[in-house]
């Protein structure tokens, strides 16, 4: 369904941060249906600027192929590309980037380059313990349902991806906090209830 974006004046760009678990891909894509903007994950990009054959995407290839990691300046590249397609014109849902620090500054010289700007930074706030029996409940739910369980829905995998979490990702809510720019919601409530709530916090921004 198209949306009818004649009243917003320029692109609303979102960062949505929370733990592995808490649903920050659930709610972007949810924002995206409600707000006409483009959920960006990290890993759909590159599979994207692969595809397509980008100059970025080659390189991110090269290194995939070689079994390294790609580098923030390839990953901001491929981000630097998307943005620039016109089904963004409305704005975009970062969702997996930034995971640091470090990528933080760099997306901030990136929209400053572009003339673009960050809006929101939007935290799911979630309790590790609920989070680990949320996880725990649904792998046990597939199993009644004779599903697949998915590979990283158990106690050790998700309090491995926490504890990485912690350390490297959770500092942003700091930088953020000090830029004035960071919303905290609560993550553990009804799904319909968190999206209600962030768009509370998104429908001023696209009329403003």
């Amino acid at each position: 369904m198209m949306k009818d974006l004649s009243h917003q004046t320029r692109p609303v760009n979102l960062i949505l941060l929370g733990p592995p678990g808490a649903g920050k891909g659930t709610q972007a894509k949810i924002l995206q249906d409600r707000f006409g903007l483009v959920q960006l994950s990290t890993g759909d990009m590159l599979r994207g600027a692969v595809a397509a054959g980008t100059a970025a995407g080659k390189a991110a290839k090269d290194v995939m192929d070689s079994g390294g990691l790609v580098s923030d300046d390839i990953v901001l590249a491929i981000l630097r590309d998307r943005m620039a397609e016109p089904d963004c014109a409305a704005g975009v849902i970062f969702d997996g980037f930034p995971r640091t620090i470090a990528q933080a500054e760099a997306l901030d010289a990136l929209l400053a380059d572009t003339d673009a700007q960050l809006d929101a930074v939007i935290e799911l706030e979630v309790d590790d313990s609920a989070l680990v029996q949320r996880i725990l409940n649904r792998a046990e739910q597939a199993r009644a349902a004779g599903q697949p369980v998915r590979a990283d829905d158990n106690a050790e995998t998700l309090g491995q991806r926490l504890a990485a979490y912690h350390a490297q990702t959770a500092p942003l809510i700091d930088y953020y906090a000090a830029r004035g720019t960071l919303t905290k919601i609560p993550g553990m409530g009804d799904m319909d209830e968190i999206a209600d709530a962030l768009a509370t916090i998104v429908k001023p921004l696209t009329t403003a």
